[in-house]
């Protein structure tokens, strides 16, 4: 298959309004998507979003016996040492809240705040997803077309260098000492599948190729069956996504695969 240059993905983006309307449909089978034990996660929206953007899968999350939080800081402006030393405390404080263990969840930039909590936080981690996370994203490279001028309108003069602080990007390179997994997509418009995943031990980390455009990560049908059925599974019991059933089928034909590197 040609590759699809990336502007042209960018400009697919407005699929995302497809998506929502799709996921509204399929609203009965996301019924059936597995239960959770009400243990707390915690939603990270991404760059430029607030807590607003997560309201549907906080809402599905919610639905499916999870105590949801969502950071509550505004609008997300970048990844800053002040603002990741926040989650880090949120993380911790919730875990003695709770008196157990929490997931965390990230959309794009939020899956970096998210996966940076599990580094320096695994003890209070239960496990991490992120959805179109730049991961991998190289602060000494220049970022992808367009990315620059959006980092300068929204974090002022500091442009794309808010997205990540250098020494702590550069130490986020691999998964963290607790289960995680990347959600990405081969047709993203704003992060390409090499930045958004990550290379890991098949025992703990997974990354799974999902059809969804960058902005409709949040609550596509597809994104949230995977994320309810990651977080379902038992405490100190991670094994890879594996779907059984029609489900299992389903998936398979929409293109959804799995992979530890």
């Amino acid at each position: 298959m040609a590759k699809v240059p990336r502007a042209l993905l960018t400009v697919f983006e407005a699929r995302a309004g497809m998506e929502a309307g799709a996921a509204l449909l399929a609203l009965p089978i996301l019924r059936r998507s597995p239960l959770g034990d009400g243990h707390p996660v915690l939603l990270l929206p991404g760059f430029g979003a607030g807590d607003i953007s997560m309201e549907p899968l906080r809402w599905f999350l919610a639905s499916r016996n999870y105590h949801v939080e969502t950071w509550g800081l505004g609008r997300n402006r970048g990844f800053s040492r002040k603002v990741s030393n926040v989650i880090e405390q949120k993380v911790r404080y919730l875990h003695h809240k709770h008196r157990r263990k929490i997931s965390l969840v990230g959309w794009s930039l939020g899956g970096v705040f998210a996966f940076y909590a599990a580094h320096v936080a695994p003890e209070c981690v239960r496990c991490v997803i992120s959805l179109g996370s730049p991961l991998r994203l190289d602060p000494d490279r220049r970022p992808p077309p367009g990315v620059s001028a959006m980092y300068r309108a929204i974090s002022g003069n500091v442009g794309p260098l808010a997205h990540q602080a250098r020494s702590r990007s550069r130490s986020m390179r691999a998964p963290p000492p607790v289960p995680s997994t990347c959600i990405y997509s081969e047709s993203d418009g704003f992060v390409p599948p090499s930045q958004a995943a990550l290379e890991g031990d098949p025992a703990d980390h997974e990354n799974v190729c999902v059809p969804s455009s960058h902005m409709g990560l949040g609550f596509n049908g597809v994104v949230l069956w995977v994320v309810a059925d990651r977080l379902a599974q038992h405490e100190g019991d991670w094994h890879p996504f594996q779907p059984g059933g029609a489900i299992a089928q389903a998936l398979r034909m929409l293109g959804v695969r799995t992979s530890s590197g």
